[in-house]
């Protein structure tokens, strides 16, 4: 019998020696790569920190005391030892649970996270209240390097440090982010590993914290001796942890930033199991850069951690100085990219809409009141499930009514250049632009293109379908399937999630009396909404297809498309339903 198989709760690893927990550690290893390769998620995080998972968890009692996991992309040994391990071994259960941390699952998970730097601000408020309650469980922050240069855990540590009892801090120090680190925060860091933590220079302890370090982060023995001897403290402390990410499986180690999350692999060599092929709008829009670059426009660009979803890594190898990385830091890179366009640079900034509503308010106060037009590339807008954490369709909501703000919708690789050429030639405002989802489409741009001016695909009458972005494809399928029902629909590219033509919209007057917008967004605050309140005081119908305003925690894309009437069949129906009621 393995290691293990004899594990059902946390308490079973108190009943094993030291080698057979380090026995268990390589059992845990062999499972999450068994899994991993099969289903992809978080593979480096997740192999980096299994001794340290074990070894919290041999000496503190979970579920009383509790641990809090920074993102909680690294949870998954603590999923594994909480009762979870079928999740991890039957492969009928690998989509049992989640890939973060999740109170529905267990009672050892305390919030549900998937964004970064929020730990130790969770953990102070737990040790806040059960100071007010006089209990004494104790409260571990676990919270990645990376994480650190996120705004609210300089906050948070600063809060922390006043705290009159005990809270446990554990900084997991693989030395990476998602990429590489980025920020002087780093050179601190690395000094305290090269001096095992007696550094005179020590940023913790200038805040006020008491410090120590481990430099075996990934020594079951050295880890429980850490954490006994953390368990003894009565204030706040930090735990400054030296582990490697990705350990135990070459490809990871030798690619640290492809292996942060994965796509499935074959085991034997990490290569994709699925590849992608073709065209890719990232390499697109980097060639539309260079092209402007040549011309002598002064380019930048800029990130927040997340090179690879752009392919900014190929940018930065031709252009390193022109290339910034603020690390897991959206609002710097907005006020950044505000302060450089100011200065006459012309910035683009790479966002993710999931990662993005962490700068809303630089978006509407450095950008939109100030009016400068810096632009926003926005990766990954659309209807996603079964992970409200990484929830997709809520960046129009958040943009699209901020003003001064221009939220554009490229339907394919034409519109986004010319949206991208226009956009850095207008001194206007700001300019965001949702890359379009799915594969790349072409389709030659129209001769009276206009990034804010609609366009007529087909002249139809009776229906016009306005379908925003990567929905065009949807709403063609649609105006096919209505022609059964003898129905020619009028075909519309509005190609702005937020900027109305409205004398386009009056030229739909006379020829009909519905009007159905498709979006790949909450429907509250949307394109749907602005479209239907113009029409309000007239006789046109306005039938608006988007996403339900709510967290989406099981259902998987397709069914939300189903449930949202965003399939062919679907739309179909409500548009014939809503026909017969007129």
């Amino acid at each position: 019998m393995s290691i293990l198989e004899t594990i059902a709760s946390p308490a079973d690893l108190r009943q094993h020696s030291m080698a057979e927990l380090t026995t268990l550690a390589a059992e845990i290893r062999t499972a999450l790569l068994t899994k991993l390769s099969a289903t992809g998620g978080h593979v480096g995080p997740n192999l980096g920190d299994v001794e340290l998972t074990i070894a919290w968890h041999y000496v503190f009692d979970s579920p009383h005391d509790k641990i809090i996991w920074d993102v909680s992309h690294q949870s998954y040994t603590h999923k594994l030892l909480t009762g979870r391990k079928q999740a991890f071994l039957d492969p009928k259960h690998y989509h049992d649970v989640t890939g973060f941390t999740e109170p529905r699952e267990s009672p050892h998970d305390f919030f549900t996270i998937g964004h970064t730097s929020t730990s130790i601000g969770l953990a102070s408020g737990l040790a806040l209240a059960r100071d007010a309650a006089g209990t004494h469980d104790h409260i571990t922050a676990v919270i990645g390097d990376g994480a650190l240069s996120g705004g609210l855990a300089y906050e948070a540590l600063n809060n922390a440090a006043v705290l009159n009892h005990q809270l446990l801090i554990v900084v997991n120090d693989n030395q990476w982010s998602i990429a590489e680190n980025h920020g002087g925060l780093y050179q601190n860091l690395k000094l305290l590993r090269d001096t095992f933590g007696q550094a005179a220079n020590n940023g913790f302890k200038a805040l006020g914290l008491d410090y120590t370090y481990e430099a075996n982060g990934n020594d079951v023995a050295a880890m429980i001796a850490a954490f006994q001897a953390a368990k003894a403290c009565d204030h706040p402390l930090v735990l400054h942890v030296n582990t490697q990410k990705g350990r135990g499986f070459a490809p990871a180690l030798a690619n640290e930033e492809a292996f942060h999350w994965h796509a499935p692999f074959h085991l034997s060599d990490g290569s994709a199991l699925h590849p992608a092929t073709g065209e890719n709008y990232p390499d697109i829009i980097l060639a539309a850069l260079e092209r402007q670059l040549q011309t002598g426009k002064p380019i930048y660009t800029i990130n927040a951690a997340i090179p690879g979803g752009f392919h900014l890594k190929d940018w930065q190898a031709a252009h390193p100085d022109r290339y910034i990385d603020v690390g897991i830091a959206e609002q710097m890179s907005i006020t950044l990219a505000a302060g450089m366009v100011k200065g006459g640079l012309r910035p683009v900034v790479f966002e993710a809409a999931t990662f993005l509503q962490r700068a809303y308010d630089q978006l509407s106060h450095d950008l939109g009141i100030n009016a400068l037009p810096v632009v926003v590339l926005v990766r990954g807008g659309q209807i996603t499930g079964g992970d409200p954490t990484h929830q997709a369709d809520l960046d129009a909501g958040m943009l699209s009514n901020i003003p001064n703000l221009t939220y554009l919708a490229p339907t394919g690789k034409e519109e986004l250049i010319a949206m991208l050429d226009w956009a850095l030639a207008q001194p206007h405002g700001p300019i965001a632009i949702r890359i379009p989802a799915g594969p790349v489409t072409s389709a030659p741009l129209a001769a009276d293109w206009s990034a804010t001016h609609q366009h007529v695909i087909h002249h139809g009458q009776q229906v016009a379908l306005m379908a925003v972005g990567s929905l065009l494809p949807l709403a063609q399928q649609v105006a096919a399937g209505l022609l059964a029902h003898h129905i020619d629909a009028t075909l519309i590219d509005p190609r702005s999630l937020n900027t109305l033509d409205t004398a386009g919209l009056e030229q739909l007057r006379s020829a009909h009396h519905l009007v159905v917008t498709f979006e790949e967004n909450s429907l509250d605050g949307g394109f749907g909404q602005k479209v239907a309140a113009y029409f309000g005081p007239s006789n046109m119908a306005v039938l608006t297809l988007g996403a339900k305003r709510e967290f989406n925690h099981e259902l998987t894309r397709q069914a939300l498309l189903q449930a949202d009437q965003l399939t062919p069949e679907t739309a179909t129906q409500a548009i014939l339903a809503a026909l017969s009621q007129l």
